[in-house]
């Protein structure tokens, strides 16, 4: 593999927006022959089919200015490297993290081919991967790089990489081959292009907060502080399309088509939001970020119910969680039970904060509403027919909250390095009698949900005022890779 020294991380972008363009349109060129005229790519053709790669190398010849910063950063001297996949939709983020590597640690940044394979559906955009079946995926598989998953994974992030004496150490998280297969998971799951999610997430197992968001979402692209809000199925409001009949069009749309939908309300200088709506269970709350993680969003918060566990707890009561009782058993592997999520000081307060700005309450009566503690995350829904069981642990563990999501979000945001934070609404009192019934329910949705979803909206721009330090240290290891 030849190596290019770049003079500048702007630089080093641009000749892997090209080294990825090159080998892209390879791809897409020799397919649509192949589906036009069943002619294969000879071996000097597939051998276009590369990723680009990104090499960053530091010589401690230069000591680094002193940083509270999490991420940008090198842990010992050396090469680090990783393959590269959209530098162009990502230019953003990759320059935020070379900026700071070259300024402060004098690092020299060198871009080439890599020996990683585009498998040929991540080269085409439309989801015709089958060239309007003209072509089986047999015969795709007999002549193009496949996806092939035992080359997928995320060893990087769960620390379980091998460190080969003379190989470069890892330069990120997920290498190219990662990101796309996640890209397209994103696509499959939510009912939007991967492109249109923010960097700045909430998270709900309710569509009702879908409806809110939609009313949000289009008064903020009436009064011009919002671009677009885009929708499941590619339906797409901008100021322009905005009459009466906008709120219909977007919640019209297919999304019941699709295990979690997505809405993406587009801001400028990337501060806008997305909310994906998760559905119920953890299963679904870990597959969702770890498709989310590659994009490496600045924040994810989960707003959703819980059942209340304490006898003073009154319904449409808040919950913000500092501690995490995890019953879900899907990471237990990976970040065993035993393992503390620590809370995040700059989401608990943004979150407490942004309580008492839109409730209107402070002091003791923030309090009487507002209780912080321990939240169970159960993988069974109906864990009360087995409370007799269950009641010695909620006790030792001074739970006030039950869920089935969000010890999994706030796990998966520490494994994969996403700042997090929960703040749940309180929608029946399962141990005390107040048990979800229909009428009830639907009385506390109507009042509840659209002042819970401004609480989540006000806090992710409390945290966009926090800038960079939510990007904890927390969240790193001893032996991370630069980037963030």
């Amino acid at each position: 593999m030849t190596f290019e020294i770049a003079a500048t991380p702007e630089a080093a972008v641009d000749r892997l927006e090209a080294l990825y363009s090159q080998a892209k349109q390879a791809l897409c060129d020799d397919l649509q022959r192949f589906f036009t005229t069943q002619e294969p790519p000879t071996p000097e053709e597939r051998a276009l089919y590369r990723y680009p790669m990104l090499r960053v190398t530091y010589e401690p010849s230069k000591l680094p200015a002193a940083t509270r910063r999490g991420y940008a950063k090198f842990a010992m001297p050396g090469v680090y490297s990783t393959t590269v996949t959209h530098p162009a939709e990502f230019r953003a983020y990759l320059l935020d993290q070379l900026r700071p590597l070259v300024e402060e640690y004098g690092a020299t940044i060198e871009t080439g081919v890599s020996a990683q394979e585009i498998p040929y559906p991540y080269a085409l955009d439309g989801g015709d991967e089958l060239g309007r079946g003209k072509v089986s995926p047999a015969e795709l598989a007999r002549h193009f790089p496949t996806p092939l998953l035992s080359l997928v994974g995320d060893e990087v992030a769960d620390g379980s990489f091998d460190i080969i004496e003379g190989e470069p150490r890892p330069l990120s998280l997920f290498d190219a081959v990662r990101v796309d297969y996640s890209l397209r998971r994103l696509v499959h799951y939510t009912g939007t292009d991967w492109r249109a999610v923010q960097p700045w997430v909430l998270l709900t197992n309710y569509h009702r907060y879908v409806d809110q968001f939609v009313r949000l979402a289009l008064a903020e692209i009436e009064a011009g502080t919002a671009l677009a809000l885009v929708a499941p199925g590619g339906v797409r409001i901008e100021r322009e399309g905005i009459d009466v009949s906008a709120a219909e069009r977007v919640m019209s749309a297919p999304w019941h088509r699709f295990q979690m939908p997505a809405y993406h309300l587009i801001r400028a200088k990337g501060e806008g939001v997305t909310l994906v709506n998760i559905g119920v269970g953890p299963s679904n709350a870990k597959n969702i970020t770890d498709h989310l993680a590659v994009l490496r969003p600045n924040c994810w918060l989960m707003v959703g119910h819980c059942g209340g566990l304490r006898q003073t707890q009154i319904i449409g009561d808040y919950v913000l969680a500092h501690a995490y009782l995890r019953q879900d058993g899907i990471l237990d592997e990976l970040v065993p039970p035993d393992i503390p999520i620590p809370a995040l000081a700059e989401v608990q307060v943004a979150l407490q904060e942004a309580a008492a700005a839109v409730t209107g309450e402070k002091g003791d009566r923030l309090k009487q509403r507002l209780r912080t503690g321990t939240v169970v995350t159960q993988d069974d829904r109906n864990w009360e027919l087995r409370w007799t069981k269950e009641r010695k642990r909620i006790n030792l563990s001074r739970a006030i909250g039950v869920d089935m999501e969000s010890g999994t979000i706030a796990a998966q945001g520490y494994r994969l390095r996403v700042p997090y934070g929960t703040l749940l609404c309180v929608s029946d009192k399962p141990l005390h009698g107040e048990i979800k019934l229909p009428g009830a329910a639907n009385a506390f949705y109507e009042r509840a949900v659209s002042e819970h979803l401004k609480i989540g909206l006000a806090a992710l721009e409390r945290l966009k005022e926090a800038g960079s330090s939510i990007h904890s240290r927390k969240l790193r290891s001893f032996d991370e890779p630069p980037f963030r």
